[in-house]
């Protein structure tokens, strides 16, 4: 017979679950200069989903490490957006471009496999996307390709709305 051991917090209650899986994209250390010298800060991009559809993107500073990531979780949950898959792809071929970053997505075939680089990745594990093509162009700042990967989920249309737009 199995023993099975309850995870409590300190409160003594039975802790939930995490429904989004969290990747840290980057951590940075910022500072700015005041009258007694720098102040030192560190800045953390968090980007969670539930393998679903559902992915959202945080970008916060805080004292130290732990603080600006739940900061950023916080506020990730904040901007949840649902993506329409079809068959764990996305729907149509994007062409966005975010400030200086320029992002290519194109649908794949099942099999093929998330095909993206760096954050772009990240972003594409945890929305639940699983075949995909993705080129980055332009800058290689992950800030600002996270935020044009944020951008290209936003002008994806779903086939009944591409119907609805032809019609």
């Amino acid at each position: 017979m199995e023993k099975r051991r309850r995870q409590s917090g300190r409160d003594g209650g039975d802790r939930e679950r995490n429904e989004f899986d969290q990747k840290t994209v980057e951590i940075k250390r910022v500072t700015r200069v005041v009258a007694g010298g720098k102040r030192m800060r560190f800045r953390a991009l968090v980007v969670i989903g539930d393998h679903k559809g559902r992915v959202g993107m945080g970008l916060k500073k805080g004292a130290d490490v732990s603080e600006s990531v739940n900061k950023a979780v916080n506020a990730a949950k904040k901007s949840m957006i649902t993506l329409p898959l079809i068959n764990e792809t996305i729907p149509h071929e994007v062409n966005v471009k975010y400030k200086s970053s320029s992002l290519m997505f194109k649908p794949a075939k099942p099999g093929t496999g998330v095909i993206a680089g760096g954050a772009v990745r990240s972003v594409m594990e945890l929305s639940g996307v699983k075949n995909v093509v993705c080129k980055m162009l332009g800058s290689n700042n992950k800030v600002n390709n996270v935020k044009a990967v944020f951008a290209a989920f936003n002008k994806m249309k779903s086939k009944s709305a591409l119907a609805q737009m032809r019609k």
